[in-house]
Order: C-alpha cells, then sequence, then structure tokens
C-alpha cells in the first residue's frame, strides 16, 4: 500500500482496522473497525497521518497525489449516499474532523455539515422537507467554518445570535424559526466581510481543503500543544483527517445526538453511562449550552428529564447491543458517540474512555473477573501516573462543611482553593504557588492550562460528559460540572449562589467531585484507604515486578505509612531532619559552636540518645526490612539562625555575647553551600558527629536484637564521595564504631557500608569506590544538579520555558534524564558491578517515584528504588509495567 494516503469505510468495508491508529488516528482506525464489525457507520475516508507529517515537513503543502485519492473515495461516498458532493439539488454534505493516535479530547478542530451555500441550502430543504433545519445546519457550518479555517472570533458571531433571541424573547436556539435562521446566515456572513475583509466561500471543494488544513494546523494550535506537553504525546505523530458523510440528530424530534461510556467512567460501575439531546447535533452535548439528559433511567442524577429509553427505545436497546458489541471486541471500557436521524441509529465513534484512577482499578478487576482480559492487561490498563490520584486525601466525612451549592460529580476527588475566573488566573498564580478552583460558566478547549494549573473546576453549565468532565477526569482533576445553582459573573469577578451567597475571586471555596458539592472555605481531609480493588491489583502488580520498591522515611510515622503502602523498607532516612527538631536543635547548636573537639561530643553526647531514639522507633516500624541510613548531609550553617532576633536570643541562651554568635554565623556562611562543606566532608573533618549517628544506629540495632529478638541490618550511608580515599577513611571510622557497639552489647549485628553516588566523578570512578562500598544508592537529585550545573531551587525560574518550548523534553528534576545523568547512573552500575558482583544498587533521589524513571532503572538492573511514602504505589505499579513491557 505504498504512497496510499486515503482510506475508506462505508456498508461494511473497511481499508483501515483498529491495529492501524498509528496511520490512520484513533477515530479513523475505529471507523474503519465499527465498520467491518457491522456496526452502523455513516460512510466516508480517513487521510492518514503520515499527510500530517508530510505537510509541516513541506511547508504546508500536500503530497501530489492526494488530490486525485480525495475526489476517488469522495465518489465512493457518493455512490453509497445516493447524493452528490456540491450538487444544488441533491447535496453531500460531511464533516472533517480530527483523529490523532491518542486521545486528545476536544483539543483539535472539527467541522460539520460542509458543503452547505445558498444553492445547496435548498437541496437539503428538497431532502428533509424541513427549511429550519436546512438553515439551523447552514448557520451552524458558517459559524464553525469561519472560526476554524477563517480566523473569525467566534464571541462575534454568537454575539448576533443572543441578540436575535433577545429580539424574539426565547432562551434556546430551538425556538427560533426557518427565517430566523435564514436572516441569520446573512448576517453572519456580513460580519465576515466586515471583520476579515473577504467573502465566505460558496465552492465546496474549496470548502473541503480549507477544512482539511485547518485540521492539519489545529495540530499546532496552543490548546493541542499543551494538552500533547501534560500527557506526553509527541509532536511528530500527527494527526490524521476523517471526512465523513453527515447524519443528522437535528431534523426534528425523532432525532437525537449523544455521548456514552460502556462504565461509569468516574466509579468504574458496570452500568450504561451517558447523555443525549433530542433534536441536536453533537457539539450541543459536550458544550455544555444545553442541558443533557440521561440515556437511561437507572443511575440518573435528575429523575425529571426524560430518558432516552423512554422517548427512543427502540434507538436505546439498538445501543445497549453495540454497547455489548464494543466492550467484547476492544475488552475495554468505550467512549462512544451516536446520532439518531429519523429514528434510525449511527455510530460517529468509539475510543478507549478517559477514566479516573479509581474507575481505572475498578474496571480493570471487573474485566478479569468477567473474563474479559487476563490479570497482566489489569495490571498494564492502569496507569501509574493515574494513582497519584488515588493517593491523596479525601474530605474528612466528620468535618464541618458549609455546603454553598450542589452540581454533578464530574471528576472525583477533593480541592481546595482561590477563586479565579480565568485560565490565564489560574496559571498565574499556580506559579506564585497559590491554590485556586478554576470557575467557568463552562470550560472550552482553550482553557486547559488553566485547567491544569488548578486544583479543580467548576462550571455553571454542562454535563458528566461535557469538555470540563472529560478533560478533568482525564487529568485527575476533582470537578463539579454543570452546577445550575451558581450564577457567574465575570465582569464582577464573583459568582452569586441560588441562596443569595457571593464568593468572590481570591475567596477559598472546596469541591467534592464525588458528591457535587461546593463548599465555603477550606474543608480538612484524612487519608485514603487502599483496600478492596485497589488491593487486588496491587498484589497482582507485586506478582509481576522484579524490582523491589522502598521509601525514603525520616521518622517512625513516614516509615508506618511506607509500610502501608507496601514498601519494601528504608532507601533513604535522613538523619539532619532529625536534628531540627524543637527539643534537641539547641545542643545541634551548640555542637555546631563548640570552639572544640570536647566541647562538640559534650553537645554531640545529648544528641545521641534523642538520634537512637528515633532509629529505635524506625527500625521497629520496618520489623527487619533493610533501612538505608544516610549520615549528616547539609552544611552547618543550616541549622543555625540568620535573623538578628535569633541570634539574640540564642546568644542569651548559650550565654554568649550576640556578636561573637554573629561572628560565628559569618565564618560558616558558603557562597554556594551545595558545593561547599558538606556531606562525608563534613564527616572528615569533624569525624565525632559521624561517631555519634553511627553509634546511635548500632546501639538501637543491638538494642532491638537483643531485647526484642529483630533481625536489623543496618545500611549505613556516606554522603557527597567524590574520590575513594575519602570513603576508605570514614569507611574505617565507621567499622571501628559498629564493632565496638556489637562489643559492648554481645550480640551478633550484621551491617553494610556504602555510599550515595551524587557526583559526576563518584559514577565515573565507581570501579574504585566499590572497593570500599558495599552498596550504591544514586542520589540523583544532587546528581542532577552537578552534571547539569543547576541549582534546582534556582532552575523553576527558566526551567519551565525550557520544557514548554522543547529545548528539554521533560524537567530533569522531576523525570530522570536518562541520556545524560541516566548514562552516568547505567555506567556506575556496571563499573560497581564489575569490581563487586554482588553490591547492591538502588535509587532514592525524587525520580524514585516518577513512572518513566523507575521502567529506567528496571531496564539497567538495579535492585530497587526509594521514593516518598505517597508513591510508593507508583513505583510498585511501573516497576510491574517495565517487567510485563520487557516480557512482550
Amino acid at each position: 500500500m505504498a504512497g496510499k494516503y486515503v482510506y475508506f469505510f462505508g456498508n461494511g468495508q473497511a481499508e483501515g482496522k483498529a491495529e492501524m491508529k498509528n496511520l490512520l488516528g484513533g477515530k479513523g482506525a475505529n471507523l474503519a473497525e465499527m465498520t467491518a464489525i457491522g456496526l452502523p457507520v455513516p460512510p466516508g475516508f480517513t487521510i492518514t497521518t503520515e499527510v500530517c507529517t508530510y505537510y509541516y515537513a513541506n511547508n504546508r503543502s500536500y503530497p501530489p497525489t492526494l488530490a486525485a485519492e480525495v475526489a476517488d473515495n469522495l465518489k465512493k461516498v457518493e455512490a453509497l449516499m445516493g447524493r452528490t458532493f456540491g450538487d444544488r439539488n441533491n447535496p453531500l454534505l460531511v464533516s472533517v474532523r480530527s483523529g490523532a493516535r491518542a486521545s486528545m479530547p476536544g483539543m483539535m478542530d472539527t467541522i460539520l455539515n460542509l458543503g452547505l451555500n445558498d444553492e445547496t441550502v435548498q437541496g437539503i430543504i428538497a431532502q428533509s422537507g424541513d427549511e429550519r433545519f436546512a438553515y439551523d445546519a447552514y448557520r451552524r457550518f458558517v459559524q464553525m467554518y469561519s472560526d476554524v479555517v477563517m480566523g473569525m472570533d467566534k464571541d462575534l458571531l454568537e454575539h448576533l445570535l443572543e441578540q436575535k433571541k433577545e429580539e424574539k424573547g426565547v432562551h434556546l436556539d430551538t425556538d427560533l424559526t426557518a427565517a430566523d435562521w435564514k436572516e441569520l446566515v446573512g448576517k453572519f456572513k456580513a460580519k465576515i466581510r466586515e471583520t476579515l475583509g473577504k467573502e465566505f466561500p460558496e465552492d465546496p471543494q474549496e470548502q473541503l481543503w480549507g477544512a482539511v488544513g485547518a485540521v492539519f494546523g489545529s495540530w499546532m494550535n496552543q490548546r493541542a500543544i499543551t494538552y500533547r506537553r501534560l500527557n506526553n504525546i509527541p509532536a511528530d505523530w500527527g494527526t490524521a483527517v476523517n471526512v465523513q458523510s453527515m447524519v443528522y440528530g437535528n431534523m426534528g424530534n425523532d432525532c437525537a445526538t449523544g455521548v456514552a461510556f460502556t462504565r461509569d467512567p468516574s466509579t468504574g460501575e458496570n452500568y450504561f453511562y451517558g447523555e443525549y439531546l433530542v433534536n441536536a447535533q453533537g457539539e450541543d452535548v459536550v458544550a455544555g449550552i444545553r442541558t443533557p439528559q440521561p440515556i437511561n433511567r437507572a443511575n440518573s442524577k435528575d429523575t425529571t428529564l426524560p430518558a432516552m429509553e423512554d422517548v427512543l427505545p427502540e434507538c436505546y436497546q439498538q445501543l445497549v447491543q453495540i454497547r455489548g458489541i464494543l466492550e467484547k471486541h476492544y475488552r475495554d471500557m468505550q467512549d462512544i458517540e451516536f446520532t439518531i436521524e429519523k429514528g434510525k441509529l449511527f455510530m460517529l465513534q468509539t475510543r478507549n474512555g478517559k477514566r479516573t484512577a479509581k474507575a481505572a482499578i475498578k474496571i480493570a478487576v471487573d474485566m478479569v473477573r468477567e473474563g474479559l482480559i487476563d490479570e497482566k492487561t489489569a495490571v498494564l490498563r492502569v496507569s501509574p501516573s493515574q494513582l497519584d490520584q488515588l493517593l491523596h486525601p479525601s474530605l474528612d466525612p466528620k468535618a464541618q462543611k458549609r455546603v454553598i451549592a450542589k452540581g454533578l460529580p464530574a471528576s472525583p476527588g477533593a480541592a481546595s482553593g482561590e477563586v479565579v475566573f480565568t485560565a490565564d488566573e489560574a496559571e498565574a498564580a499556580a506559579r506564585l504557588g497559590l491554590k485556586v478552583i478554576l470557575v467557568r460558566v463552562e470550560t472550552s478547549p482553550e482553557d486547559i492550562h488553566g485547567m491544569h494549573a488548578a486544583q479543580g473546576i467548576l462550571t455553571a453549565r454542562g454535563g458528566m460528559t461535557s469538555h470540563a468532565a472529560v478533560v478533568a477526569r482525564g487529568m485527575g482533576k476533582c470537578c463539579v460540572a454543570g452546577c445550575g445553582d451558581i450564577k457567574v459573573d465575570y465582569a464582577g469577578s464573583q459568582f452569586a449562589t441560588a441562596k443569595g451567597q457571593v464568593v468572590k475571586k481570591g475567596d477559598v471555596i472546596t469541591l467534592d467531585g464525588s458528591t457535587g458539592e461546593v463548599m465555603l472555605g477550606e474543608v480538612p481531609t484524612v487519608p485514603p484507604q487502599l483496600t478492596g480493588d485497589f488491593g487486588t491489583l496491587m498484589e497482582w502488580v507485586d506478582r509481576f515486578r522484579k524490582l523491589k520498591v522502598r521509601t525514603n522515611a525520616d521518622t517512625p510515622n513516614d516509615s508506618r505509612v511506607a509500610r502501608e503502602f507496601g514498601a519494601e523498607g528504608i532507601g533513604l532516612c535522613r538523619t539532619e531532619h532529625m536534628f531540627f527538631e524543637a527539643d534537641r536543635i539547641a545542643a545541634v547548636r551548640e555542637m555546631i559552636l563548640a570552639e572544640d573537639v570536647e566541647g562538640r561530643k559534650k553537645a554531640l553526647a545529648k544528641i545521641l540518645p534523642m538520634q537512637k531514639g528515633d532509629f529505635v522507633g524506625i527500625f521497629r516500624e520496618m520489623k527487619g526490612l533493610p533501612v538505608t541510613i544516610r549520615l549528616l548531609d547539609p552544611p552547618l550553617h543550616e541549622f543555625l539562625p540568620h535573623e538578628d532576633k535569633d541570634i539574640d536570643a540564642l546568644a542569651k541562651t548559650m550565654g554568649v555575647t550576640p556578636q561573637s554568635l554573629r561572628a560565628k554565623v559569618d565564618y560558616l556562611h558558603e557562597f554556594n553551600p551545595m558545593l561547599g562543606h558538606r556531606g562525608c566532608r563534613l564527616g572528615l573533618t569533624f569525624p565525632e558527629i559521624y561517631d555519634m549517628q553511627v553509634q546511635a544506629i548500632m546501639e538501637a540495632a543491638c538494642e532491638l536484637t537483643k531485647n526484642e529478638g529483630f533481625s536489623i541490618v543496618p545500611e549505613i550511608m556516606i554522603p557527597l564521595v567524590g574520590v575513594v580515599t575519602e570513603l576508605a577513611r570514614l569507611r574505617e571510622n565507621t567499622v571501628r564504631v559498629c564493632e565496638e557497639v556489637v562489643a559492648a552489647y554481645g550480640v551478633k549485628v550484621e551491617y553494610l557500608i556504602g555510599t550515595m553516588i551524587e557526583l559526576p566523578r563518584a559514577a565515573l570512578t565507581a570501579d574504585e569506590i566499590a572497593r570500599e562500598a558495599e552498596f550504591f544508592s544514586f542520589g540523583t537529585n544532587d546528581l542532577t544538579q552537578t552534571t547539569f550545573g543547576l541549582s534546582r531551587d534556582d532552575a523553576g525560574k527558566f526551567l519551565p520555558f525550557y520544557v514548554e518550548t522543547g529545548l528539554l523534553e521533560d524537567d530533569p528534576f522531576v523525570s530522570l534524564d536518562q541520556n545524560g545523568v541516566g548514562l552516568l547512573v547505567k555506567m556506575a552500575v556496571e563499573k560497581g558491578r564489575a569490581t563487586r558482583p554482588g553490591i547492591k544498587l538502588g535509587i532514592c533521589g525524587e525520580h524514585g517515584g516518577d513512572p518513566s524513571s523507575v521502567i529506567f532503572c528496571h531496564q539497567i538492573g538495579l535492585d530497587y528504588v526509594s521514593c516518598s511514602p505517597f508513591r510508593v504505589p507508583i513505583a510498585r505499579l511501573a516497576a510491574a509495567h517495565a517487567a510485563l513491557e520487557e516480557g512482550k
């Protein structure tokens, strides 16, 4: 099929199939597949993603053979429909839609009713016998085409429509007459001519190629670029274009259009879930302009609205049958679009439905029980990044709540924040670290950046399948949609509730996306409960993964939480966090400010029992699982006060002059502390600090071994090693203290001594360092900083620009830079194992909880990753994905 750019589907025959979504896009591949399995799909053809690639590589031009292929396939559609494109008496109208290989709901452009002009509209009147329908379709086409293709400000035409409704004293579009629509078409065209200085095109061929170019062009519009960046969709994939004969849901009361999911996309419950509108076109449902109605009575949120199963019972039953066919065929929950024209059902789309994490897990587990998929497929169905939705707190059911409004529970979860009314405001506030709730009458694809920045989304209009609901579920954002209890006043930067409560920009509200409640103020939350289907899925996850998952934890409580999330040990315990506790900071400062070794030892003796108590609690919680403890890492000045009032207070406590204390603080100040007197450099110049910490670790281990029967193997980690001689000397000191403690307690406790690889030189000389280290833990936070020459604390000022403009694919502090930093890690793994084949290897930077970084760690053969407690399940699932993908 070399050089073939157009694929036909219709009348039960299709040149494409579902497996060809890389070429045909998701929509085109599934239209072909539905046609082939006998579902009622209006005929059409798909222009492939290769044309999109060609289009951008060749100055927005097309392959030479494309026009002929389009013309040939258009004739096939004409033959099946018995109508001719552009014919004034018996015209064929088409839709032109985008279709990327990955679902991008609402991000690219669509044009309906294409082929209409002042002549063909008469043919549509003759075909339908309905002048009102014909001019309604015509004005829709003019509105969409002028916006998408010609760049007209759509609000200008919308304003003319609202003016007409006010003039006629009506509220709904459906209340306008044929004469009203005919008049509006003329006004629309005049406004386009006045604004753009050119005529609306009458030639259907010009319309068609204008629409095709606009859809390809929309691949690079800002909202599509933003969506791709947020969802890691490569720009070089491109989009296909689908040209399909029109069917009409707006020809009368025996017509309808709708969107449905074969299961509930919010909860995963196995019931048919969807919305429809009588006498409407598809955009009416998702835009939220009219309140959609439920397709069935079961689980309907509003029993006053007539359900499709009552209004169009035969079509509903046919749709129920198609639901079953699609789920069995695709073996996944489907998101479908349909239109009913004069009592006849047509399928316009099916795709794997966007779903929340809760729904993804339930659907995966249920489908295993139903025999549709196996456990491996179920594990792969749930995205590791999705789990983040489940691992955050929900509203405390015991907390007092002041509910001021209620809408539809469109995307679950809880969110609190300051109210803002525009996407730009949301993004600007998020940059300042503020938490916001984006409040809109209804969202549009242009709001994508603000939706991403906000904690949650509240809309006054729109249903459970509206743009806000679908996109929020895909993002994992809490969303309350269709909240008719509020009236949004953009000009006044406020909204009012039905009860008269006024909420202004900056006021704090809380959303409950599981109930649809809107509450004034911030409502307390409770930790997540990860049981039931989640527990079942994680059992399967643990069966398939090879990589161990530990946690970064510094307290007994963090250790307990991590164990509950499935952590298999601690990969990083930061001992300096213990130094900051209020009951010990004075002793730490006394140690730092001491004039000699004896003074430091005296102060350290006060800290020793406190540190030992911490380690006893952590060892006890981990119940014999491995615990890696990093000795003191940050520079000493971080523990000292810097404000004058704090220095004065400490000087008084210590009985020294403020001047002498300030001089000491100034002496310890470093211009670049990240590269200064910290880590093992501190341990070498002040060995008594590390000696105290090692003593505390070993005494805790010995006591629990002797008194409580624990089997503990502490892993003592020496940070910031750059040359092997540093580690050799500190290892000697560490062994000495360990052996002294073990001898004093008279028990046998094994221990490991290793290092954190966080400097490029350490990675490059890992074969030498492995002579002295029994384990490596890769500190990828600092390794990223020192490899890139970036300060993580300052890079936030410009790194977002690097990511947004494509200079970097990802923020290297979020997702491991595999080609640079990752190469150093891989080299250190190979060098370390060459010297010490049994060396234990792990990663403990923030990357340990990033799914793509976890997969990389599996691929290079690490033994474990370590991450924050709440990301342990994410790392477990990512590790299982890595093992299963490797086994394919």
